[in-house]
């Protein structure tokens, strides 16, 4: 969660800048951009030639993306002072715009509470707060509230703040998390005893962000970045106790034009490793039980071949384009995960478009895409199939935190023209919507007054194009 206030300011200092070259037609608010006195910092050039694929460009500010080059924050710091300067006439204003920007936010928030393993994990917002306070209850709601980070004294002393991607060890006595302090999305990797409070020493620099567990509640692996390119090449494996130096490279992606991430699967049987790029991706598989065996691959990357993998039982469950434009399912064998083995579970269909996958002990749930808007399907494995039916024509819905496997719960988020988000939980055996949390909507807002439509209009190639309109 970055700092609201330092956003605003961002935006605020940019569109009162862009005002600044505008002419006004009152003469006291253009008087207040006239600081003819002041001089803008001019960067200096410094011919660089850059050269890839056979053509030659020209970067006379290349030389900007030193970050520790004292020349450069000194220009940097000049700029700056420049926008105080230029913008000092108006620094009470605006003051009282983020102030009534602040006003319409509601402060003392909280997220809907999921479980997973046992417990109901949430965040929530306390007034004057800028920062989230991550929590969990054991077992039940009305259980006590164990305090997991209370990110407002995490961010004391620092101007920027983030928190990245949090997990627990499966004894739910660790957490992991990352932690942003200049605003690069490079997090340090942390760790945190639940039951003591104690901060572990261990901390993984350059990382992700995010970790995944073994299941000996001792071993993690996580994505390294590159520090200049930002992107994730390099899964590494640590053992809690022992320096980030000591960790072992389990997966190195060679090819910039990948990207690398792990997780771990939703039946908390195996580590993944997946590396994707636009037009091809590729997974590795581990035993979470064996942390320290070598990573297996899945499917080999081929070009215009995408896939995902979801573990259920003996089987993968695959989400591919292979031999399909607008994807279909398909399944494996644990044992026997190459294509030639696949076996297609939901066909592929030249007018739905097939974008997610989510398992349950007695459903499969797909997301697809209808006439540009996304459907939740919720399928039996005995066979009854059924849409989730939100009431509207034109909306964005999509499934959320779905952690357990034995539930007929399903997490969704909705919003729509006429309904702020909204998060509902899905009763899938009684096909019954009950929502949890809805946006508030300050003022007299009240969305029976509006109305919205779905409609086509057919283009000269005769493909109907959509048209989402909402009206009072």
């Amino acid at each position: 969660m970055f700092k609201i206030k330092l956003i605003s300011s961002v935006i605020l200092s940019g569109i009162l800048t862009l005002f600044a070259g505008c002419e006004s037609s009152d003469k006291s608010q253009s008087s207040m951009y006239q600081q003819t006195d002041l001089v803008a910092p001019v960067a200096k050039k410094v011919h660089k030639e850059l050269s890839i694929h056979d053509d030659t460009r020209i970067d006379n500010y290349y030389w900007l993306n030193e970050r520790e080059n004292q020349e450069v924050i000194d220009y940097l710091t000049a700029e700056n002072a420049y926008k105080d300067q230029m913008l000092s006439p108006v620094k009470d204003f605006r003051e009282s715009l983020f102030q009534e920007m602040k006003a319409r936010i509601k402060e003392d928030d909280q997220s809907v509470p999921y479980k997973k393993n046992g417990y109901f994990y949430l965040s929530r917002y306390e007034e004057g707060k800028e920062y989230p306070i991550i929590s969990r209850k054991k077992g039940d709601l009305d259980a006590a509230e164990e305090i997991m980070l209370d990110v407002n004294q995490l961010a004391e002393g620092h101007d920027f703040f983030q928190i990245g991607g949090r997990s627990v060890s499966p004894n739910n006595k660790i957490l992991a998390y990352g932690q942003d302090t200049v605003s690069r999305r490079l997090y340090a990797l942390k760790f945190k005893n639940l039951e003591t409070g104690e901060i572990y020493e261990d901390e993984l620099p350059n990382t992700g962000g995010s970790a995944a567990w073994a299941n000996d509640n001792q071993t993690v692996f996580y994505s390294l970045k590159d520090p200049q390119t930002l992107r994730s090449y390099k899964i590494m494996r640590h053992t809690l106790g022992t320096p980030a130096s000591e960790d072992v490279e389990v997966f190195h992606e060679e090819d910039n034009t990948f990207s690398c991430y792990v997780y771990k699967t939703k039946s908390d049987k195996y580590i993944n490793i997946g590396s994707f790029q636009t037009l091809s991706s590729e997974e590795w598989i581990l035993d979470a039980d064996k942390p320290t065996d070598n990573f297996t691959l899945f499917q080999g990357r081929e070009r215009d071949l995408e896939y995902s993998t979801y573990h259920f039982g003996d089987h993968f469950y695959i989400l591919t384009n292979w031999e399909a434009e607008n994807f279909r399912l398909m399944r494996t064998p644990v044992d026997k995960t190459e294509k030639e083995n696949w076996e297609e579970v939901i066909a592929h269909r030249p007018d739905v478009l097939l974008e997610g996958v989510d398992i349950f002990q007695d459903y499969l749930v797909l997301t697809e895409r209808i006439k540009g808007i996304t459907q939740i399907r919720i399928t039996s494995w005995e066979g009854d199939d059924h849409y989730l039916d939100f009431g509207e024509d034109a909306f964005l819905a999509y499934t959320s935190a779905n952690f357990e496997y034995d539930t007929d719960l399903l997490r969704v988020g909705y919003t729509s023209m006429t309904t702020p988000n909204s998060v509902y939980d899905y009763h899938m055996k009684d096909r019954k919507l009950t929502l949890r949390k809805q946006q508030e909507v300050l003022g007299d807002f009240d969305p029976k007054e509006y109305q919205t439509e779905r409609l086509y209009a057919k283009a000269r190639d005769g493909v109907e194009v959509p048209i989402s309109i909402v009206y009072k």
